[in-house]
């Protein structure tokens, strides 16, 4: 069982930043995919970014240049560094983990657990 909470979400304004962490309980976490997913009133829950256990990124092309994903495997937690946010940004941002491969998917369906959410309203 795989227990993800993230935080740091929040209002801000365009072109601003916020980074967002999810702590994982597990004892393999460094083993773990992990992604980032967000959903906007809506709208299907899409793949933001992904970082595999040795540190490979993914992006969605709409993000690209603009979000960071890494993640501090002493630690158990995963970030996503949002910058020049936009308001087309805003969404329920989820954190999510593949524990049973080794290649960064962009399907919702690849990810078994989930966290929670937290909530990014980006104001124009």
């Amino acid at each position: 069982q795989v227990q993800l909470v993230e935080s740091g979400g929040g209002l801000v304004q365009a072109g601003g930043s916020l980074r967002l962490s999810c702590a994982a309980a597990g004892r393999t976490f460094n083993r773990y995919i992990m992604g980032w997913f967000r959903q906007a009133p809506g709208k299907e829950r899409e793949f933001v970014a992904g970082i595999g256990w040795r540190g490979t990124t993914l992006y969605a092309d709409s993000v690209k240049g603009r979000f960071i994903i890494s993640r501090d495997n002493a630690k158990n937690t995963v970030f996503l560094q949002m910058n020049i946010l936009e308001p087309e940004d805003t969404a329920v941002y989820y954190c999510a983990a593949d524990t049973s491969e080794f290649i960064i998917k962009t399907i919702v369906a690849a990810y078994n657990y989930w966290g929670q959410g937290t909530q990014v309203t980006v104001s124009s």
